[in-house]
């Protein structure tokens, strides 16, 4: 997973830059989308990862999927993306596209797990120190996983804060390892 954030950001951040200069970042976050949700579809990813379709008539399908959702910037990124095999990265370029935008709007996104549901006031306290930490408005998806034990696991951006009994048993169970 990592990896593909980290093929994906390059793409993600010259959309972003190129977007930002023309003022049209409500445009691309259409047009990326549009286009994610087109390379997600089983059917669709079938044929990208075919290597017997020819991929002339696999460019020529996707553009003509996205006539009149995608400009011609658009079109160019989905065949650089094509040109050097990253099509499947489009669902990911596409978050982290709509990352970046938010960071400029000065906000942030938190992935909230804990193994228990948490109460609006755990919640609200955990938003206000994450706020105070980045220096930033954060919005947050929380979510609950049984398998962290207990404690939470916290996502923002590439910035991961894991304290779970899950990974308080992992980190312990490396050091009597070592």
């Amino acid at each position: 997973m990592a990896e593909t954030v980290t093929i994906a950001r390059p793409y993600a951040e010259a959309v972003f830059k190129l977007a930002n200069q023309d003022g049209t970042l409500g445009k691309w976050s259409e047009m990326l989308q549009f286009a994610a949700a087109v390379v997600a579809d089983p059917e669709v990813g079938a044929l990208i990862d075919n290597p017997q379709v020819d991929e002339e008539k696999l460019q020529a399908f996707l553009l003509s999927v996205g006539e009149g959702k995608i400009d011609a910037q658009g079109q160019n990124l989905v065949k650089v993306l094509m040109e050097n095999d990253r099509l499947p990265l489009l669902p990911q370029i596409s978050v982290l596209f709509e990352q970046l935008k938010a960071e400029q709007g000065g906000e942030l996104e938190a992935e909230i797990s804990s193994a228990y549901p948490l109460t609006d006031a755990q919640v609200k306290t955990l938003v206000s120190g994450l706020e105070a930490r980045f220096g930033k408005k954060v919005t947050t998806k929380v979510s609950v996983d049984a398998e962290l034990i207990g404690g939470v696991k916290i996502a923002v951006g590439d910035h991961v804060i894991d304290s779970s009994v899950r990974a308080q048993l992992a980190s312990m169970a490396q050091q009597l390892k070592n």
